[in-house]
């Protein structure tokens, strides 16, 4: 028997908010600089690009594996020993950069520093349903948690940039991010939150987890998840190298693409804090997935010349998707599951991650032509528009968010800030 933590929160969720918002902006610094990472690992350890890639693929891993088998731990030890746990897995392998100066041990670090953020990230999506107040309202915080990780996307990479401009190595980015985890850590330790609420029989396991893959529900989340992946893959690790041979009077433009993408991403996600707000969550994402396929296809038939400013114009639509596809599937769920759900749609999310790059450089790699990658990703856009559409027409989860705010937001007014686990 275990106690599971869905109490509602009256104090001020205006802290764990703050800590949800910078615990996403913390670990973005890190994984979203890879990209300026890897060719500094290139030139100091002589590697190829498959080697050097290791960077990318073993916090993936970490990630993925830890989502999938330990999700389950915010519904059974607690969201706040589960956020412990996973920021204190990172803070140590972040830290652990100034110890030493070996490649397979920055791999070893960045996957443990992935099973961290898988293990925090997981506590941290289930406890953004326990103190909201309703299924809308976590799909708009979770745009606005989403915003500060765009805000830590840009950041990371500007900080490696600057870093070795002055002489100083990229490992400080980690070492940046090992020191605001400690404050972090401090901070969670300290903190409030909402105490359990009531007693689930049936113990929580990695079974929880497994379960829910022969989920309608759930599934239909995961794949569209993975459709998002797979067309912001496209943009963020092969638009550089489709507009590399760009020669046009803006090559400055196609230079910064992917900073334009992160940038209008990170805007993106405040604005749809308002379109949630105000709008049905089945037709926003609709639209929003419309104007993505659409752009990608004005980048793959106009040629680099459109592509250009079609790929960077993506973020701004973009952005709403993931947050509000991850957040209205956790909110389809009791808040006892939240942390085994958040877990498997965190595993599809990095399963994609690592997939559909790999599947892009194939078939760009056999016919010759990156294009055909920017292809394969207007294909997933094009797919997630069809899923959306469904989506909206049939309207298949709206009396189980019904339900949901029923019976986990109705009483959110009176319920008891506690000690919490």
């Amino acid at each position: 028997m275990k106690q599971s933590t869905t109490g509602r929160s009256v104090g001020a969720p205006a802290l764990l908010k703050a800590l949800i918002f910078l615990m996403f902006a913390m670990f973005a610094m890190t994984t979203d600089s890879v990209g300026t990472v890897i060719p500094e690992i290139i030139r100091e350890f002589e590697l190829g690009l498959t080697a050097a890639g290791s960077f990318q693929y073993a916090t993936m891993s970490g990630i993925g594996i830890s989502a999938i088998a330990l999700g389950f731990l915010a519904d059974s030890i607690g969201r706040k020993r589960s956020i412990l746990f996973g920021l204190l897995l990172f803070g140590l392998s972040s830290a652990l950069f100034a110890a030493g100066h070996d490649f397979l041990f920055f791999v070893c670090l960045l996957f443990v520093s992935g099973l961290g953020i898988g293990i925090f990230k997981a506590g941290a999506l289930a406890l953004i349903g326990d103190i909201s107040r309703s299924t809308r309202e976590h799909a708009t915080t979770m745009n606005l948690v989403e915003g500060f990780f765009g805000v830590g996307a840009i950041l990371g990479p500007a900080l490696v940039a600057w870093f070795l401009q002055v002489g100083m190595g990229w490992k400080w980015v980690y070492l940046i991010a090992a020191g605001l985890c400690g404050l972090l850590l401090v901070t969670t330790l300290t903190a409030r939150f909402p105490a359990p609420a009531r007693v689930e029989t049936r113990p929580v396991s990695p079974r929880e987890t497994m379960r829910m893959i022969g989920d309608p529900t759930a599934m239909f989340f995961a794949t569209a998840l993975m459709l998002y992946v797979g067309a912001e893959a496209a943009i963020y690790v092969w638009a550089p190298t489709y507009l590399a041979s760009y020669a046009g009077a803006h090559a400055w433009l196609a230079l910064y693409a992917v900073s334009v993408f992160f940038v209008l991403r990170a805007a993106g996600r405040f604005l749809g804090v308002w379109l949630l707000a105000r709008f049905d969550w089945t037709l926003v994402l609709l639209c929003c997935t419309a104007a993505v396929a659409a752009l990608f296809w004005v980048a793959v038939l106009g040629g680099r010349d459109a592509a250009i400013y079609a790929l960077p114009a993506t973020g701004l639509f973009m952005s709403v998707q993931y947050p509000t596809i991850n957040s209205t599937g956790i909110s389809c769920y009791a808040r006892m599951r939240h942390g085994s759900i958040a877990g498997l749609l965190l595993f599809f999310t990095c399963l994609s991650a690592v997939l559909a790059p790999l599947a892009m450089a194939v078939i760009g790699d056999r016919l010759g032509d990156s294009r055909y990658s920017i292809a394969l990703g207007a294909v997933f856009a094009t797919a997630l528009v069809l899923l959306c559409l469904w989506n909206w027409r049939r309207q298949p989860f709206a009396s189980r968010l019904t339900k949901r705010d029923q019976d986990d937001y109705g009483g959110a007014q009176g319920a008891i800030m506690g000690a919490g686990a």
